[in-house]
């Protein structure tokens, strides 16, 4: 069984972007949706309406950095901190482009950081990209468990 992609992103437009971006990367790993910083640490801690999830972490985090509730950066450093969840690639993915918040997320030990195009087939092939690189191509680190692909 693949590991899901973990989507935190609030904004519709950008949600539905991303969402057929990563479909047309024909991709077979789920993605779970989630649309706010405290609903994705509920999910990565199998906490509250996530408490019965299925164990396993999920192969990559595509992390909005202005989230409600808990931000991305406050996400970013709860996964760091975590012994059971530092190990998760972290991709932010957001619209700012502000050198601080660049600065902050590497900071707290983001894996990528990426801008959001505002072009449609950019934004597609962006996350095309992401999806293939972190849930396909990356090796994972030792110890951690990687879904084989039966092809």
């Amino acid at each position: 069984m693949l590991k899901p992609i973990l989507l935190v992103e609030d904004d519709k437009r950008d949600l539905e972007l991303t969402l057929i971006a990563l479909e047309r990367s024909q991709l077979a790993n789920d993605v779970v949706v989630l649309r706010d910083g405290a609903q994705a640490l509920d999910y990565l801690r199998r906490e509250g309406e996530h408490g019965q999830r299925a164990e396993g972490n999920p192969a990559v985090i595509l992390l909005d950095l202005k989230l409600p509730k808990v931000n991305g950066l406050e996400v970013l450093e709860a996964v760091r901190a975590s012994p059971n969840l530092r190990s998760i690639p972290v991709v932010m993915l957001t619209s700012s482009q502000e050198e601080a918040d660049v600065l902050a997320s590497y900071e707290l030990g983001v894996n990528a950081y990426v801008v959001k195009p505002v072009a449609f087939d950019r934004f597609v092939a962006a996350i095309a990209d992401l999806g293939v690189f972190w849930a396909v191509l990356n090796e994972p680190p030792p110890g951690s468990l990687k879904a084989r692909r039966h092809e």
